[in-house]
C-alpha cells in the first residue's frame, strides 16, 4: 500500500478545494480502512466547502459522504467486516451509541454523532476511515458507482418518505425533481405509493413520468396547490427535496386534510406557516434528516433488487470545483459521481 493518498481539501471555507497530497491515514480499534473507488457529489458537499449552516466545518477538511469502495485494512476490535469487502461511508458517520435517541433507534439524532466529509474527514479523496459498526456495507452484485446516491441521497429520501405517514395506494408529491427528486420517485413507487411530481421545469417532465411519476405539475403554469386539488383531491403526502424557500409554503397547499409534508430539502431561510390552516387543516409538518443504519440498509436493498435505478455520470476527483459550480447553476441531471480511477 502506498504512504501517501490523492484528496480534494477545503482549505478555506468559500474558497475552491485543493488538490493535494495527504498521509493515508491509519486505522483506530473499530475503524476500517477503505480504498474509494467512487463517490457521489451531494449538496451538503457544496454547503460545508460554502460554509452555509449555522455549526460550520473547521478548515482543513476532506468532503464526500457518499463513497464506496473496498476494506483494505481493519482496526483491532473489527469484527462486522474484512479486507475486500465492500463499503462505504455515509453522512452519520458515528454516534455516542449510549444516549436515549441511540438506544431507541435514532441515532440521527444523536447529538454526539460525527459526520463524514463534515466534523470527520470524508470520501473525496483516494482513501477514507470508516466506523465499521455504522457504515454501510454492499452485496458484490450492486453497481458500486450508482449504489453512492442511495448513500445520502436515496437513504434521505426514502426515510423522508417513511414518516411521511402515507399507506400503499395514497397520492404522494414529490417536489423537485433533481438529484434526490428523481430517488423520490422511484422509491415511492417502489413503496406502493401512486406519485405527483411537481417541478419548474418543462424539460423535466417526461424523466419524471419515466420514473414512475403518473402525473407530473409543472407550478410556472399556475397554482401547484389548486392543480393537485384538482387532478386527485389533494395529496395525503408530499416530500420536498428541492432547495428553493417557495416550495415548502407550495407542499402545504397541495396536501389534503390530514395530510403530511416531509422536508428533507436544506436551503437557507424560512417559510411561512399559517397557525389557523395547519389547524384547521390537521397538517403534520415533519422534518427528516438521513437516514439510521436500518433505514440505509433497507434503501441499499431497494437498488440491489432492481426497485431503484440511479442516473449518474462519472467526473475526475479534479473536477470537484467545476462540479460545484454545476451544482450552483442547477445544470446537473441526475447526479456527479467521482471516479477516483480517472
Amino acid at each position: 500500500m502506498p504512504e501517501m493518498m490523492k484528496a480534494a481539501v477545503v482549505r478555506d471555507l468559500g474558497a475552491p478545494l485543493v488538490i493535494e497530497e495527504r498521509p493515508i491515514p491509519v486505522p483506530g480499534p473499530h475503524q476500517a480502512l477503505v480504498k474509494v473507488d467512487y463517490s457521489g457529489v451531494c449538496h451538503t458537499d457544496l454547503h460545508a466547502a460554502r460554509g452555509d449552516w449555522p455549526v460550520k466545518p473547521t478548515p482543513p477538511f476532506v468532503p464526500g459522504h457518499e463513497g464506496a469502495g473496498r476494506v483494505v485494512a481493519v482496526g483491532s476490535e473489527v469484527t462486522r467486516v474484512k479486507e475486500g469487502d465492500r463499503m462505504g461511508n455515509a453522512w452519520l458517520a458515528t454516534a455516542c451509541g449510549t444516549c436515549v435517541d441511540c438506544l431507541r433507534g435514532w441515532e440521527t439524532l444523536c447529538t454526539g454523532q460525527q459526520n463524514s466529509g463534515y466534523s470527520v474527514d470524508g470520501s473525496f479523496a483516494e482513501y477514507m476511515l470508516v466506523d465499521a459498526r455504522y457504515a454501510p456495507v454492499f452485496p458484490e452484485s450492486v453497481d458500486a458507482a450508482g449504489v453512492t446516491a442511495v448513500l445520502c441521497a436515496g437513504v434521505t429520501v426514502y426515510k423522508g418518505l417513511k414518516v411521511a405517514d402515507a399507506k400503499p395506494g395514497d397520492w404522494v408529491v414529490v417536489s423537485g425533481i433533481g438529484g434526490l427528486g428523481h430517488m423520490a420517485i422511484q422509491y415511492a413507487k417502489a413503496m406502493g405509493y401512486r406519485v405527483i411530481a411537481v417541478t419548474g421545469s418543462e424539460s423535466k417532465r417526461a424523466s419524471a413520468l419515466e420514473y414512475g411519476a403518473e402525473l407530473v405539475v409543472n407550478y410556472r403554469d399556475g397554482d401547484p396547490g389548486e392543480a393537485v386539488h384538482d387532478l386527485v383531491g389533494g395529496a395525503h403526502a408530499a416530500l420536498v427535496t428541492a432547495v428553493s424557500e417557495s416550495t415548502f409554503p407550495q407542499a402545504l397547499s397541495m396536501l389534503r386534510r390530514g395530510g403530511t409534508v416531509s422536508l428533507v430539502g436544506l436551503p437557507p431561510g424560512t417559510f411561512p406557516l399559517s397557525i389557523f390552516d395547519t389547524v384547521l387543516r390537521g397538517l403534520t409538518v415533519r422534518g427528516s434528516i438521513v437516514g439510521t443504519r436500518l433505514d440505509m440498509m433497507e434503501a441499499v436493498d431497494f437498488f440491489a433488487r432492481g426497485a431503484v435505478h440511479t442516473k449518474y455520470e462519472l467526473r475526475p476527483l479534479d473536477a470537484v470545483n467545476d462540479v460545484f459550480t454545476r451544482m450552483e447553476t442547477g445544470t446537473i441531471d441526475g447526479r456527479v459521481v467521482l471516479d477516483m480511477g480517472l
